[in-house]
């Protein structure tokens, strides 16, 4: 059996080369004994040996046993931040910095979706005017201002749910770093993000506190975490990788109407981002 005994890499995910193919391995902490899935990519190159040392979040992983072979088996370790593999006799050294390690802004956590909702650029901003799409009756075109050189123009399908009227000059969250779609003629460019009920009787635009900035990034996680956001992923990145479909299912509003990712709240600098009245709901 090939195994992987520890980890060199900060923020690594290991791909497998199979049938001149590479497989990603899972970059998420897993304990002694399972085998990692293959579900997430990386970039980058490192090593070619059936065992690898890896240091994965400061911490010394044990030995993983993985269901092949070791014979013309090749890991690759995919990281922009390889560092060169550890010997055995510097584990402690390394077991002695996980501290340090682990308070790097760059370090990933235990929660895969949390660090691929790290990656979107959720932003707040403000309608300055918003009319009828001309060629669709379900979509209303916004002017929304995000802290930018120029409005972006959004298409969000609210006729429905939301009076034209009470887009004018409001607060909103909006993902900017999607790709341009052309909806019906007009380029849309961002998603308002919006709370909805089960039955998608009721929706609400996703409201910033009063005092928040317009084109401040919005965190999920502690008020002190905002210093340790990760870069924004590109457009194309945001598509490739499907990060924004993998996020999505697991954002809602709490029992008090809070948007959340699971147990980490939506924040900007002045407070948290809310719906209006829908307790429990989806957010898209």
């Amino acid at each position: 059996m090939a195994t992987i005994s520890s980890v060199t890499l900060r923020g690594a995910t290991l791909m497998l080369s199979r049938s001149n193919r590479l497989c990603p391995l899972h970059s998420a902490p897993i304990s002694a004994g399972q085998r990692p899935s293959i579900f997430q990519r990386g970039m980058s190159v490192a090593a070619t040996t059936p065992s690898i040392n890896l240091h994965y979040l400061g911490t010394i992983s044990r030995t993983f046993p993985l269901a092949f072979p070791s014979t013309n088996r090749r890991f690759f370790c995919v990281s922009s931040e390889a560092e060169a593999p550890v010997a055995d006799n510097e584990t402690s050294s390394s077991v002695s910095n996980t501290d340090s390690t682990l308070a790097s802004p760059s370090s990933p956590s235990n929660d895969p979706v949390k660090d691929a909702a790290g990656t979107l650029d959720i932003r707040v901003g403000r309608i300055i005017k918003a009319w009828r799409h001309p060629e669709a009756d379900t979509l209303y075109v916004e002017e929304v201002d995000l802290g930018e050189p120029e409005p972006r123009t959004i298409c969000s399908g609210l006729v429905k749910y939301i009076a034209l009227d009470t887009l004018q000059d409001l607060k909103v969250v909006v993902l900017a770093n999607l790709k341009p779609r052309n909806m019906r003629g007009v380029k849309s460019n961002g998603m308002l993000l919006a709370a909805s009920d089960a039955s998608h009787e009721n929706v609400e635009l996703l409201s910033p506190p009063e005092g928040s900035i317009i084109g401040e990034r919005i965190w999920f996680s502690l008020e002190e975490d905002k210093e340790n956001q990760v870069s924004a992923a590109s457009p194309n990145q945001i598509q490739k990788k499907k990060i924004w479909e993998s996020v999505q299912p697991h954002l809602r509003t709490d029992s008090s109407c809070v948007a959340a990712l699971g147990s980490h709240l939506m924040r900007t600098s002045a407070g948290l981002v809310v719906s209006k009245s829908l307790q429990n709901a989806t957010i898209a």
